[in-house]
């Protein structure tokens, strides 16, 4: 199994913590692959861990539908299909328009410079053909609203969202995610909606920001 022995372990955390931490990570770029079968014992080996935190971890993955538990049988990370974009990315372009309609009303001038100044940073990572760079930049700029529109709910189903994407992305596109200036500007035209505190505007271009996307993907996709 690829997980590499050497990996930097999270401090002050469970070794359930730990391992699901690691394994999600090792899932969603790619080092275990779709299909791949897991077996407890040697991830218990691998990371150090008893068995028991790596079965904890092993179902905590399987809720976020990372694996798939046959009892009695076997553990396999799930495969990625096509169609599922097509699934994944509406009720997260849903949960991201509220979020930023939410937002709208609670910005402070302040945090519309932090977005201006993490989307100067993606547009620039476009500029520069840093795809890994800009994917996280646009998940800083989209975390800072989950984090201003302060909705615990919007942030916890959208977290889990936003990784299916992530692993689409690692796994499916490698080094030819697609770099355009659309999402950037789109960032922008949300800001200006920050600015002139327009929840019904900011919402419609959060929307769009992610279903334009979504098709992009699902295009690129074999």
């Amino acid at each position: 199994m690829p997980i590499p022995k050497n990996y930097s372990s999270p401090v002050r955390l469970s070794a359930k913590d730990k391992a699901f931490n690691q394994l999600q990570r090792c899932i969603i770029d790619g080092t275990l692959e779709p299909g791949e079968k897991l077996y407890d014992s040697e991830l218990a080996e691998t990371l150090s861990i008893s068995r028991t935190p790596i079965r904890e971890a092993l179902q905590l993955l399987e809720v976020q539908g990372f694996i798939e538990t046959f009892p009695g049988r076997e553990t396999r990370i799930t495969l990625i299909k096509k169609k599922d974009v097509l699934k994944v990315y509406p009720p997260l372009a849903s949960l991201q328009a509220l979020a930023a309609e939410e937002a709208a009303e609670l910005i402070t001038p302040e945090q519309v410079e932090e977005l201006k100044a993490i989307n100067q940073k993606y547009e620039e990572a476009i500029k520069n053909g840093q795809p890994f760079d800009a994917m996280t930049c646009d998940e800083d700029y989209h975390n800072l609203i989950l984090k201003i529109a302060d909705n615990p709910y919007i942030d916890r189903f959208s977290a889990t969202l936003q990784l299916h994407i992530r692993r689409f992305k690692y796994v499916f596109l490698k080094n030819d995610l697609t770099l355009k200036t659309d999402s950037v500007k789109e960032h922008a035209a949300v800001i200006q909606a920050f600015n002139e505190h327009n929840p019904e505007s900011a919402s419609a271009v959060m929307s769009r920001n992610w279903l334009r996307p979504m098709n992009e993907v699902y295009r690129l996709l074999k």
